[in-house]
């Protein structure tokens, strides 16, 4: 199994942590100390070793920070995790605050005194990060102070996972479209015009892209640890640990970059620094040791030049996500008729379901590894946005309940990420009506056309207004950018209240409102979207963007009430239908197929 289900968090060990956190802030002379979820290269997912917040605190989540006083203490989430962060962390000794009503620094601001010393890992927070903090702070008279040694590994000692080591694998051009060299060229091509020397890459994702080599270093997303320096002329600068590195890594490097190991970058930092290059450092992904390393008038602000260019698919990119989606439909449609054939024998929990869909997804004998650990909510733990099921938690799907499975595979061709909601049993009215409506924000999305240059948020109201029409909504993002075979979580685009970047042909991204009752049930439709080349419109003077939806699979008729859809949004739901009927029939056993032509029938 990619995924194991041990529970990962114990609360009761949060305070003996903390009061030993406590005293090596008093070591410092610190009044309170940072702890973010993140490590070195800012992803969202990150290696065991860097687990420090979940270490610390016991949240697991993916995003969250924590801030110790010598009195008090606080974890802050966003609206993803607030029902999460009740159940794995202790409250008598964490505040948990969302970050909806208060972010760090104004917590920060409004409970320590004028004279306040705050300390913070410098490699763990980004440039943008640190200086909002700083200005936050500076008219309270509170000093934010760099430790180069961080308190909590200090603490965790010799039981802190050691840090990994998996090897780098090419990902061959027949995949990536692009070679590497070409990217590289890109790259500098932009440097050139912006006048920058160098540029440093810190996210894992915008490193493995811009080589065209992957691994293993963080669970589901097939990255290594590294850093890159990328000159404006000649090969890159990737600094690795060695261990990583076996004949077929080297051969497919070499041509393009010098390798060095990690403990070299320092000194090739002084040395750009020395002499006078002008390094470009992304404030919101480059951390804060970046900038002390390369204080001076020579170092650029600019974006990750990979993180625009990555988002945009060739033709290659997009031929093999459409492949694995036709793929990971089928496996899907398998689990789904295998789910709506033993669901109510009561021999089917949560753990169960996880297996069995992974255990398809293998027997296409392309996955490589899932693309995050499944959420399999049934009842009132499909309410839990992000849950992750473990041995203590799993419970056995009910009749009259809802199930929640949100999940997806890493191909070499493409990553997948799908949600469905299915009944097991008769569903309350409550919940068809509920179920309809995320289903209509869905379709208003998936069959939205909208001019060029319009952003995530121009999009999200979409999703969101036959909820609002009922006085109902979600806490989360309505769409998230998708890599190839990378994150399935990609900047920078997104349909959010927060996505600002405009929409581009060759991008792909989530469609996946919902709806979630604590303690009741949890409702979500989730479909992998491209953005389509401008296309004319009927006699219309514009051009408009679209999307074409990349997954395939049924959406439970049983939730649907005919009634709440209008004529358009019945029509395109019975086309999904007859697509996804005609697409993968042809590759399901009989009775796998018997059941889709069911499950797919036109409302």
């Amino acid at each position: 199994m990619f995924q194991n289900f041990e529970t990962r968090s114990d609360p009761t060990l949060a305070a003996g942590r903390i009061s030993r956190l406590r005293e090596e802030m008093s070591h410092h002379d610190l009044s309170a100390y940072i702890v973010p979820r993140a490590d070195e290269h800012q992803g969202e997912y990150v290696p065991a070793c860097a687990e420090r917040l979940h270490w610390l605190t016991g949240f697991s989540g993916s995003a969250g920070t924590a801030v110790v006083t010598q009195e008090t203490a606080a974890v802050f989430v966003d609206g993803r995790y607030t029902v999460q962060a009740r159940q794995e962390v202790d409250a008598t000794v964490c505040q948990i605050v969302p970050i909806a009503t208060m972010r760090a620094e104004d917590w920060i601001a409004e409970n320590l005194p004028s004279g306040s010393r705050v300390g913070f890992d410098p490699k763990l927070f980004t440039i943008a990060q640190i200086e909002r903090l700083q200005a936050r702070q500076k008219s309270r008279g509170i000093e934010i102070v760099s430790i180069e040694e961080n308190l909590i590994d200090k603490i965790w000692g010799n039981d802190r996972p050691a840090p990994p080591t998996g090897l780098i694998f090419p990902h061959p051009e027949e995949f990536a479209g692009t070679s590497a060299s070409e990217k590289i060229a890109r790259v500098q091509k932009q440097l050139a015009a912006d006048k920058h020397d160098a540029v440093i890459l810190t996210s894992l994702e915008s490193i493995a892209w811009l080589l065209n080599a992957r691994g293993s270093d963080v669970a589901h997303i097939p990255v290594f640890t590294s850093f890159a320096i990328v000159p404006v002329s000649g090969k890159v600068e990737l600094f690795v640990d060695p261990r990583k590195l076996d004949d077929a890594a080297r051969d497919h490097l070499l041509p393009v970059a010098n390798l060095f190991s990690m403990d070299q970058l320092d000194g090739r930092l002084a040395e750009l620094k020395a002499e006078g290059k002008r390094v470009r450092l992304d404030p919101h992904s480059a951390s804060w040791y970046f900038a002390q390393k390369l204080n001076g008038e020579h170092r650029t602000h600019g974006a990750d030049p990979c993180v625009a260019l990555k988002a945009i698919k060739n033709a290659t990119e997009i031929a093999g996500a459409r492949s694995a989606h036709e793929r990971d439909g089928i496996a899907v449609s398998r689990f789904l008729c295998w789910l709506d054939r033993e669901a109510l024998t009561g021999k089917v929990d949560e753990i169960t379901a996880v297996q069995k869909l992974e255990d398809f997804r293998r027997d296409t004998g392309r996955l490589r590894e899932i693309s995050f650990d499944t959420i399999s909510g049934s009842g009132p733990n499909g309410a839990i946005v992000h849950y992750r099921v473990s041995k203590s938690s799993n419970r056995t799907l009910q009749p009259g309940e809802l199930f929640l499975v949100d999940s997806g595979g890493q191909y070499q061709d493409g990553t997948t990420d799908i949600t469905r909601t299915v009944a097991i049993g008769q569903p309350s009215a409550e919940m068809v009506e509920h179920f309809t409506l995320v289903l209509k924000g869905h379709i208003a999305i998936a069959t939205a056309r909208f001019p060029v240059g319009t952003r995530g948020l121009d999009l999200d109201p979409f999703a969101r207004r036959a909820l609002w029409a009922a006085g109902l909504d979600y806490d989360h993002g309505t769409g998230h950018g998708v890599g190839s075979f990378l994150s399935v979580h990609e900047g920078p685009a997104s349909i959010s209240k927060a996505g600002a970047v405009p929409l581009e042909p060759g991008m792909i991204l989530s469609n996946e409102p919902g709806y979630y009752k604590e303690g009741a049930y949890g409702i979500r439709i989730e479909n992998l979207l491209l953005v389509r080349e401008p296309q004319s419109v009927g006699s219309g003077e514009r051009k408009m963007l679209s999307f074409e939806t990349l997954t395939l699979a049924p959406i439970d008729r049983r939730l649907i009430d005919p009634a709440l859809l209008t004529v358009e949004e019945t029509a395109w739901l019975n086309a999904y239908h007859k697509r996804v009927r005609e697409t993968l029939s042809p590759h399901l056993d009989d009775e796998t197929k018997a059941w889709l032509t069911a499950a797919t029938e036109p409302v």
